[in-house]
């Protein structure tokens, strides 16, 4: 399918050049003098660049071929992070710089969404929340209740993290993956 300039608005997927992006910005122009046209700023979902783009009327992009896929991530044998659909229990091995950020947040055995385009792997998505072990941290000391004191904290998958002083070692927490930001201490 072929959207028109009307068509374009923010979060649409397009395909540009053989390459899909994401509107991120979006802005109907309409000067005193000729034809309108609209402004968008979109990211690409193969390297992450974000492009502004100008469509007049008569222009048309396509809709890219993406697909998702929910898989489980197995484990990392260093160059490459090793997923397994839990439908065919066919194994897809993505690089360590197309999971990039996301990795700190990797557990063995977790679900994560990977985007193909054209059948090829372009992205993976954690979920929004993850409950992490805590493994090393501060030990707490008295007098050390207020909750605007924190100390940093390494989780089981090796990410770091601020924490308030009263959490300890071996205690497990919710952590927002967007942020990275603690949430709560999990019961």
């Amino acid at each position: 399918m072929a959207y028109s300039m009307s068509d374009l608005k923010k979060g649409l997927k397009i395909e540009l050049d053989g390459i899909p992006y994401k509107i991120i910005e979006y802005q109907h122009v309409k000067p005193g003098k000729g034809a309108a046209f609209v402004r968008v700023k979109i990211k690409s979902y193969i390297n992450g660049r974000v492009l502004e783009k100008t469509f007049h009327a008569g222009d048309k992009c396509e809709e890219p071929h993406l697909e998702e896929k929910q898989m489980q991530y197995l484990y990392d044998d260093g160059d490459f992070c090793q997923f397994m659909d839990t439908q065919t229990y066919e194994q897809l091995a993505i690089s360590d710089e197309l999971v990039a950020d996301s990795k700190k947040w990797l557990l063995d055995g977790m679900m994560v969404d990977i985007l193909f385009h054209n059948g090829k792997a372009i992205g993976l998505e954690v979920p929004p929340t993850v409950e992490l072990k805590i493994v090393e941290t501060a030990p707490n000391f008295r007098g050390d209740t207020q909750g605007s004191n924190k100390k940093p904290a390494t989780l089981e998958t090796g990410a770091v993290v601020t924490i308030p002083f009263h959490i300890l070692e071996g205690e497990t927490i919710k952590v927002d993956t967007l942020t990275g930001e603690y949430l709560e201490r999990v019961k």
